[in-house]
C-alpha cells in the first residue's frame, strides 16, 4: 500500500459493485487493542431436545426433522418465497414511481451436521466437504428449473447476525429474479471484460496472491483475501485459483479445498477475540438464467460485524447510511490481524 494511504483518510474503488468506501486510517491505529468486553460463550450441547433442528425433534410449523446423520436439507417452514406465487406487475398512477411485480422462489434449510455443538469452525474438513457437496446439489437443482434464475447460498452465524437456532445450518433462496447485489456484481464484472477482455475476479486474485499483504489464507485452489475495498472490519472473500463460475464447475480437488479455506476463515475468525465469530457468509455462483456469462467468477464473501472486541461491533450509521461505506482499520491491518489470529487455530 502507498505511504499516503496509511495514515491519511482515502477512497477506495470496488470494481466489482462500482462503489468507492471511504477509509480513515488516522482515527485509530490498532483499534482491536481497544475496549474489550466479556466474550460471548455459547452452550455445547450435541443435542438439544428444544431444537427444532436437530435430529427427530418436533420444528415450529409443526413438522418433524428426520433422524438425519449427515447434511440434512428441508423447505423452510416459513419461507420468504413460494413457488406457486402469483405473477403480477403494476405501475400505479402510471408514473414509473409505484412498481410492484410478482416474485416466486423456493426457500431451503441446510443443516450442516446432526451435533447440535458443532460450527464450520469445529467441523473437520470431510465434514464440511459433506456440505460443498450438497450446496452443489442444491444448485443444480434448483437452477435447472426454468422458473429460477438465481441460486443464493448463505449462513448467518450467531445471534448477532439475526440467526434464529444456534444448530449448524445454512439457507438457499433461489428466486425467479436476480437479487439486486449479484446484478450490481454482474455489471461490475461485464464492464471490466468488456474493456479489457479478461475475467475481474481473476485478474483480482492472481494480484492479490503476488502482493501478500491483504492475503488470510491459501491452499492449492483458493486464496482468501480482505478486499482492498472491504468494508467491514474483518471482511473476507475466497476466490478460485482457475476460472469457475459455479460450484459444478468445481473439480473434486476443488471441492475438498473450498471445504479446507472454508474451515481455515472460519476458525481463525474464532481466534481473533477468541469467541464462536458472528458472520454473514454467501456464495457467489453465476445467474442461471440460460445465459453464458464468461465474464462471471465464482467467489464467497464473509461478512463479520465484530471490530473491537467479542461485543463491539461497527454499525452502518450516520454518513454511511447517507453518504457511503467508511472504515478506519485498513484492510492491511485487518488482514494481518487475522494471519496472527491464525497461528493461534488448535492443531489437531
Amino acid at each position: 500500500m502507498i505511504p499516503q494511504a496509511q495514515q491519511n483518510p482515502h477512497r477506495r474503488f470496488n470494481p466489482l459493485k462500482r462503489e468507492w468506501v471511504l477509509v480513515s486510517p488516522h482515527r485509530t491505529q490498532r483499534p482491536w487493542q481497544g475496549q474489550t468486553e466479556s466474550k460471548s460463550t455459547e452452550v455445547a450441547l450435541s443435542y438439544d431436545p428444544t431444537c427444532y433442528l436437530c435430529p427427530g425433534n418436533l420444528r415450529a410449523g409443526g413438522v418433524r426433522t428426520d433422524q438425519y446423520t449427515s447434511t440434512y436439507v428441508f423447505e423452510n417452514d416459513f419461507a420468504a418465497l413460494k413457488p406457486d406465487a402469483p405473477q403480477f406487475s403494476s405501475d400505479e398512477g402510471d408514473r414509473g414511481l409505484l412498481l410492484a411485480e410478482g416474485e416466486s422462489g423456493i426457500c431451503r434449510v441446510i443443516c450442516f451436521s446432526p451435533r447440535h455443538d458443532l460450527t464450520l469452525a469445529k467441523m473437520s474438513v470431510p465434514e464440511i466437504r459433506a456440505v460443498v457437496d450438497v450446496w452443489s446439489e442444491q444448485y443444480a437443482e434448483l437452477g435447472a428449473r426454468e422458473d429460477i434464475h438465481y441460486v443464493q447460498i448463505f449462513e448467518n452465524r450467531g445471534a448477532m447476525m439475526g440467526a434464529s437456532n444456534p444448530h449448524p445450518h445454512g439457507q438457499l433462496w433461489a428466486s425467479r429474479s436476480i437479487p439486486d447485489e449479484v446484478v450490481s456484481e454482474l455489471a461490475g464484472q461485464r464492464d471490466y471484460f468488456a474493456e479489457h477482455q479478461s475475467n475481474l475476479l481473476c485478474e483480482y486474485q492472481k494480484l492479490e496472491e503476488s502482493l501478500g499483504e491483504r492475503v488470510v489464507a491459501q491452499n492449492a485452489s483458493f486464496v482468501a483475501v480482505v478486499p482492498f475495498w472491504a468494508v467491514w472490519p474483518f471482511e473476507v472473500m475466497i476466490l478460485p485459483r482457475r476460472h469457475v463460475t459455479d460450484l459444478q464447475a468445481f473439480t473434486e480437488a476443488e471441492r475438498s479445498d473450498f471445504a479446507s479455506i472454508l474451515h481455515s476463515v472460519t476458525a481463525t475468525y474464532d481466534q481473533v477475540f477468541d469467541t464462536p465469530f458472528p458472520y454473514s457468509m454467501g456464495l457467489h455462483p453465476a445467474p442461471c438464467d440460460e445465459h453464458e456469462h464468461p465474464e462471471w467468477q465464482f467467489h464467497a464473501h464473509f461478512f463479520p460485524p465484530l471490530l473491537r472486541s467479542a461485543t463491539i461491533r461497527k454499525f452502518m450509521v450516520g454518513y454511511e447510511l447517507l453518504g457511503s461505506p467508511q472504515r478506519d482499520i485498513t484492510p492491511e491491518s485487518a488482514a494481518e490481524t487475522l494471519r496472527q489470529a491464525s497461528l493461534r487455530i488448535p492443531r489437531i
